[in-house]
């Protein structure tokens, strides 16, 4: 259900936590900035991001969570995350499995549909949907060449169509979307 072998993710960080350039890239920082200004509420309890690498958009929306829970399934990312956002909770996670346990009112899902292949896309959006059917959904998809099986259109596609909830686009720019679900609708 994965749609990338957990050997390389692992391979994406052997030389650095930081593999996209997340801490110096202007382009990312602005992304992650849309993304923050993206967020429908001010302030949220609990929020979930799934596939949180190494912590830098967390950084960006934890000072809006009273509390912020991380997963990856790299721990070379996760020990840059925890060092980025030293409140927060990283846990190491390979996807398909069973989500960490919290009363998340936002869940984020920032570049990370197109590492699973259908099965698992449907399998994340039942999950999230029974266990979280209140919370606001992030999703933030890479428009360019990912060199993975699903590209981000795609598995954002088929993400939507095995979800209940309703997005809108929230922004948009050449290199990515971002689409937001409000409050389970």
């Amino acid at each position: 259900m994965s749609g990338v072998a957990p050997e390389r993710l692992e391979a994406l960080y052997a030389a650095t936590d930081d593999p996209w350039n997340f801490r110096t890239s202007a382009y990312e920082r602005r992304k992650f900035e849309a993304t923050r200004d993206a967020l429908p509420r001010a302030a949220y309890a609990s929020a979930l991001e799934i596939g949180c690498g190494n912590g830098e958009l967390a950084r960006h929306i934890a000072p809006r969570c009273a509390a912020y829970h991380g997963v990856d399934a790299v721990e070379t990312a996760l020990a840059a995350a925890r060092r980025a956002v030293p409140g927060a909770r990283f846990h190491r996670l390979l996807l398909p499995a069973p989500l960490p346990e919290g009363p998340h009112d936002l869940i984020v899902l920032s570049e990370i549909l197109y590492f699973l292949d259908a099965e698992g896309l449907a399998a994340l959006a039942r999950q999230i949907d029974a266990r979280w059917p209140t919370a606001d959904l992030v999703c933030v998809t890479w428009l360019g060449p990912s060199g993975n099986p699903l590209e981000g259109q795609a598995a954002l596609d088929l993400f939507c169509a095995a979800t209940t909830r309703r997005f809108r686009l929230a922004g948009q720019r050449e290199e990515y979307r971002i689409d937001v679900s409000e409050s389970g609708a």
